[in-house]
């Protein structure tokens, strides 16, 4: 049977849809360069990069998930995201609404 998976980052939270079972990750603590995917792809690395920089920093990020996990595609969201001129291959925004419906069931009982 070929699992599909969805990786669905929010530019610092990160979860894996694996047969349609969510599975919330903590990736963005990860080490990447000199500190953590965080501190490059989230708030603090845009201001302290520059958003041309700060793009080219989800582009390597994207591509150190795809290289880890194998997803399907990649979800972009969060406030940063439309700030992305051209999205790498595989990937598309995300809406914000969508990801806090989606953290919000991770709490309901079934």
């Amino acid at each position: 049977m070929t699992t599909k998976r969805r990786l669905t980052p929010g530019m610092i939270g990160v979860g894996i849809v694996v047969e349609g079972i969510l599975e919330p990750m903590e990736l963005g603590h990860l080490p990447f360069k000199r500190a953590t995917f965080e501190d490059y792809v989230g708030e603090r690395g845009r201001k302290r990069l520059g958003d041309e920089r700060s793009r080219d920093a989800v582009r390597e990020t994207v591509e150190a998930l795809f290289a880890a996990l194998e997803p399907e595609y990649v979800v972009l969201g969060g406030g940063n995201a439309k700030r992305l001129s051209d999205l790498p291959a595989r990937c598309r925004l995300g809406r914000n609404q969508n990801a806090f419906l989606g953290g919000f069931r991770l709490w309901v009982d079934a």
